[in-house]
């Protein structure tokens, strides 16, 4: 009966000790990657340093008002003193080392055609100086953020976290709409790429237009976490929305059936290790305080740009 009985114990703890070298051996590779990242970051520091610039603009959002206030939130959460600088891959970015360095926010008039030039006039003089970290705002906001970097950059690809694809003609009669700026950036050959994430509220004709501009989309249901191959000068822009609401509850749009947090940070992460790109420079938008929960989401907003900093910059290569 003993014997009978070891026999058996040793049927089950076999499998688990033979998957033992299989297992060292992935932690190997764990290492090596983590180590080549490392590397990595340690190059994107002495890259030129991202500026970080407040967008409080959210007059054409089309439901509430409110994330022309997230700015101020994220900052607040930034150094509130509740976490430290240092990212999830062992890179400081204290902006009082020089890591990043704060423009403030800018002036911007209510009417949408005035707001669209004061955006785009005022983040050219800076797109000219440094990758650009912004918060905004609504998502309007990219429109002209684009427009300005596509002054510097050439064949920019843009990454677009979202659950809308934003890309009506018009929406309520109006072309300049949180809910149009892809369209307008694609006509406009401000990107000569645009692969989204996240999408889960296509509309037939949001369908149309991501055929009509060759827009690859990847539904939040389908999408499996990896960034397809991409090159060159890449721009990022995050609405939290694209984020389910259990991890962004602060937000105008809650649309159940979103990406987890690691999921976003994961995207960010593989930038890291990509040869031969440069993100040139990335948003977080549509953050709305005012349907916030202690500053859940504004702390989304700020983890999200302490990943971004060591990436944004890095030099193609």
């Amino acid at each position: 009966m003993v014997s009978s009985f070891l026999a058996e114990r040793r049927l089950v703890a076999d499998p688990p000790f033979m998957e033992a070298p299989r297992v060292l051996d992935r932690l190997r590779k764990r290492r090596k990657a983590l180590r080549r990242r490392r590397y990595m970051l340690d190059d994107a520091m002495d890259s030129p340093t991202p500026i970080l610039v407040g967008i409080p603009y959210d007059a054409t959002s089309s439901y509430l008002r409110g994330p022309a206030e997230a700015p101020a939130a994220v900052r607040r959460v930034l150094h509130s003193g509740s976490g430290n600088w240092w990212t999830e891959l062992g890179v400081s970015v204290d902006p009082t080392e020089g890591h990043f360095v704060d423009a403030g926010d800018l002036k911007i008039p209510e009417d949408p055609h005035e707001a669209f030039v004061a955006i785009r006039d005022q983040m050219k003089g800076l797109a000219d100086r440094g990758p650009l970290l912004a918060v905004g705002g609504d998502h309007f906001v990219t429109y002209p953020v684009l427009a300005a970097c596509a002054e510097t950059y050439e064949d920019i690809t843009l990454l677009h976290v979202d659950a809308h694809p934003d890309l009506y003609d018009e929406l309520n009669g109006q072309r300049l709409s949180h809910a149009t700026p892809f369209t307008r950036i694609m006509e406009e050959g401000y990107a000569s790429r645009l692969i989204q994430f996240g999408i889960r509220t296509a509309t037939r004709d949001q369908r149309e237009q991501a055929a009509r501009f060759g827009v690859e989309m990847h539904s939040a249901a389908d999408w499996d976490g990896t960034v397809p191959e991409v090159s060159g000068n890449i721009y990022l822009t995050i609405d939290v929305d694209g984020l389910d609401p259990a991890f962004a509850p602060g937000v105008s749009h809650h649309e159940p059936g979103g990406l987890t947090t690691r999921q976003v940070l994961g995207l960010i992460h593989q930038l890291i290790g990509r040869s031969g790109i440069r993100l040139i420079g990335a948003d977080v938008v549509e953050i709305n305080p005012r349907r916030d929960h202690h500053d859940m989401t504004a702390a989304l907003g700020a983890k999200l740009i302490k990943e971004l900093v060591p990436v944004a910059g890095r030099p193609a290569g």
